[in-house]
């Protein structure tokens, strides 16, 4: 584990919060402080997720490393929070807050669904840290969503209430898969032969491009590269291999590159979706590991292309403004959350937001 430490001096007397974004794949963990606020971590570190029996292993090794004074910790966790408990999505880890808390001797700890937290964290970014795929036209107010394909497939949106933005949780990721034409089609039935329940997970994610993959492979979609046929063979995780294959600079996997342009116009669909089942006329965000990495085919057009698919809707579609996110939102959205709550049950009340399309503050983000 590497620790990067903050530039900003810190009064190392004064408690800090222990903020996490926790994944199926790997960790965040960082430290924050109600003076520098959510966007200056000191001592962040990456961790694999998997190789830790839980979190509380983890979050001792880290203190133990960094040696800076914690007062409470938030957490955003892929998956379902419900009653101050958690588990991991992708990964075979129960939180519970309270225990936690106890464990760690913190005064509090705070969980919140990592997209939900990714979500709170939007209004708080920075151009630099967004990427335009349509810039469209946003209302004031409008609803704002957020999709993210890592691990897993996470969806999340926000609502303006007239002051501020606030932040929910969904599990719209195992919705059941739609496909949009033959080939779509052709990959459900496939995969009914192998699950009971085909969701929009099972082939928008890390855990999905090898199914898409498998299946144009033994279509003849496709020829495969001799080098990627190699390190499958050996491969633990087949998702990067596959996605490194489509974006080599030089000599790309044709098979490689059709499972992501497949993969592209299935999110598309589902971002498509979820923006008219929220009426996301404030934007639509797309998160997670694989959006960051694959910014040039999503570029391409067959995103975008998909996402404005939807008959008579093709018009509003086209008004709405898409934007990857390329930085670390979810760590921003769980230290935004966590210093939050800090500052109110300090008396202070509520943190300054910026919001998306003025830049003007406007209260704090996330539900309370």
């Amino acid at each position: 584990m590497g620790v990067r430490r903050g530039s900003a001096a810190m009064n190392m007397g004064q408690a800090m919060l222990l903020a996490g974004d926790i994944g199926g794949t790997k960790t965040d963990l960082a430290m924050y402080t109600p003076q520098d606020g959510p966007r200056v971590p000191h001592a962040r570190a990456e961790f694999r997720s998997a190789r830790y029996p839980n979190l509380e292993a983890m979050v001792r090794e880290y203190l133990g490393r960094v040696k800076l004074p914690v007062d409470r910790a938030c957490f955003a966790v892929a998956g379902p929070v419900i009653a101050g408990q958690a588990k991991v999505t992708n990964l075979l880890w129960v939180i519970d807050a309270a225990t936690l808390a106890q464990d760690l001797q913190l005064t509090a700890v705070y969980l919140l669904n990592d997209l939900e937290a990714i979500a709170g964290a939007v209004p708080l970014l920075e151009p630099s840290e967004l990427h335009v795929l349509n810039a469209g036209a946003p209302a004031h107010g409008g609803t704002i969503a957020v999709i993210a394909p890592g691990t897993g497939l996470g969806e999340a949106f926000l609502t303006w209430d007239g002051t501020r933005y606030r932040a929910y949780a969904s599990e719209g990721g195992h919705a059941d898969f739609a496909p949009t034409n033959p080939l779509q089609a052709g990959l459900l039935r496939s995969l009914w032969d192998q699950y009971d329940h085909v969701s929009f997970e099972t082939v928008c994610s890390g855990l999905g491009i090898p199914h898409i993959y498998t299946y144009l492979r033994n279509q003849g979609a496709a020829p495969e590269s001799p080098d990627v046929t190699a390190q499958l063979a050996t491969a633990a995780d087949p998702t990067p291999v596959i996605v490194e294959g489509a974006l080599h600079p030089t000599t790309p996997c044709p098979l490689c590159v059709a499972t992501l342009d497949t993969f592209a116009s299935i999110l598309g669909a589902e971002a498509g979706n979820l923006a008219l089942k929220v009426l996301a006329t404030g934007g639509v965000y797309l998160a997670g590991g694989l959006p960051m990495r694959m910014i040039p085919l999503l570029d391409a057009g067959g995103f975008v292309r998909a996402f404005r698919r939807k008959g008579r809707f093709a018009d509003l579609l086209a008004r709405v403004p898409i934007h990857a996110l390329i930085g670390r939102a979810a760590l921003i959205g769980a230290a935004g959350y966590g210093l939050d709550l800090m500052f109110s049950e300090n008396g202070g009340g509520h943190r300054g937001q910026r919001t998306h399309d003025t830049g003007q503050v406007s209260g704090d983000h996330g539900p309370r």
